[in-house]
């Protein structure tokens, strides 16, 4: 079954520095074997001006959960993870079934 793994990227205390710091995440990810779609997401401001729930949002897809599996074991996730942290943002992953239709 297609599977994605999501990251939710809380807000960090420093967006610019995260923004920049967020690129080489990115091209981490893109490095991921087996890796069939690449989805970023930037969460919009609330209209009423409270703080968002999340700043960003990275969607990983795959073809199958042992894909999406084999893929967290390779060095280009660790050093996903790596920047992630290093950024002092927190985050959760969470892997998912597609279900499409």
């Amino acid at each position: 079954m297609p599977t994605k793994i999501t990251f939710v990227i809380d807000n960090p205390a420093n967006p610019d520095a995260f923004e920049t710091a967020y690129k080489g995440i990115a091209d981490s990810a893109k490095q991921l074997p087996k890796l069939r779609r690449f989805e970023g997401g930037k969460v919009w401001p609330k209209e009423d001006g409270s703080p968002t729930p999340a700043h960003r949002t990275l969607d990983l897809y795959f073809d199958s959960y042992e894909d999406a599996s084999a893929a967290v074991t390779v060095p280009p996730f660790a050093e996903l993870i790596g920047q992630l942290k290093e950024t002092g943002t927190t985050f959760k992953a969470l892997f998912s079934a597609v279900e499409e239709g």
